[in-house]
């Protein structure tokens, strides 16, 4: 999930629906409240832990970092040097999620039907809106910290590249990022100048104002999430399945990366050296080009993984009621 996120245009929460515990995020991410507080602050620790069900998101979230500094690097690379063959793979793991599913939804009739294509119409006008210019107002800044949480609640969105079409991708991804790494820098240089520069405490203040709308953005979702999962199980599911095919239209493979650029043309790196993506450009394939097949094999790998994980998850749910029955 962690190396998902951070990629534009994929969504972590698709890796939680397919491994079959997104249900269980959601649930723990709503018991986030203020029980779990007043339990923390009272020191009942062990209630706490039990009722917001900490080992799991204290494992799920140790996981997200370790891939963010790790897997992700290697997502990095192969996105600098195989980009098409990147996405093919991702194109191709959608594929096979929508199948993973959809195959067992059997609830088809007039309402899913009607909630399925409002996901799909909403996913696909998503995916080819044009990004807007940047906006700094702090009550813009506190939509896009709710925004930016997307990726994780909600299957098939990806905050990132929302942040990216809502113009505020680079700011709030990149300068702010870069502007708390360096304050902390200098902090523990000794160094406190930062307090009379009144660039660097705007971007500050925006970073927090940022932090605040995601963790509301986090509890607001789940809570949402969990409410429509429990008395709308059937709808929530074809509309986020609607959605999901929706999102094929950003992971579409053929496509060019459009770069943030200095004077001179060179693309400009975050403070992790990456490139800074603004937006992206799609196009047809080249039919009957070597590489086009290359992206097509790829996609076929990409749905063999989802077909694998099924089969993984069938087998071990199969040796399970064996070792019950023993």
């Amino acid at each position: 999930m962690g190396a998902a996120n951070k990629v534009p245009g994929v969504s972590g929460g698709i890796v939680a629906f397919v491994a079959g515990f997104y249900e269980e995020f959601i649930y723990s991410l709503q018991k986030l409240n203020s029980k779990a507080l007043k339990l923390f602050f009272n020191g009942r620790f062990k209630s706490f832990f039990q009722y917001t069900n900490a080992r799991f998101l204290g494992l799920l979230i140790f996981g997200m970092l370790v891939s963010y500094f790790s897997v992700s690097r290697v997502l990095d690379y192969l996105l600098d040097h195989n980009e098409l063959f990147v996405w093919a793979t991702f194109f191709g793991m959608v594929i096979g999620s929508i199948y993973y599913i959809g195959k067992d939804f059997a609830p088809w009739n007039k309402r899913t039907i009607i909630a399925g294509t409002i996901g799909l119409v909403i996913g696909l006008s998503i995916s080819f809106l044009s990004p807007a210019k940047e906006n700094d107002n702090l009550a813009f800044i506190f939509i896009c910290g709710i925004i930016s949480v997307s990726g994780m609640t909600l299957p098939g969105l990806s905050g990132s590249f929302i942040l990216i079409l809502l113009g505020n991708y680079v700011l709030l991804l990149v300068d702010s990022v870069n502007a708390l790494y360096d304050t902390f820098a200098e902090v523990f240089s000794g160094d406190f100048s930062f307090v009379k520069n009144p660039e660097r405490i705007k971007i500050l203040k925006i970073l927090g104002v940022f932090t605040l709308g995601s963790a509301a953005g986090l509890v607001t979702f789940s809570h949402l999430l969990s409410y429509v999962l429990k008395h709308f199980k059937a709808t929530t599911t074809a509309v986020l399945l609607g959605f999901i095919t929706g999102s094929l239209g950003v992971l579409w493979p053929w496509k060019r990366t459009i770069f943030k650029l200095d004077g001179t043309g060179t693309p400009l790196l975050d403070s992790n050296g990456d490139k800074i993506i603004l937006n992206y450009e799609r196009f047809l394939p080249r039919i009957g080009s070597q590489e086009t097949w290359w992206a097509i094999l790829f996609i076929i790998l990409g749905v063999l993984v989802l077909l694998l994980l099924d089969w993984y998850g069938k087998n071990r749910e199969k040796n399970e009621k064996i070792r019950a029955a023993r």
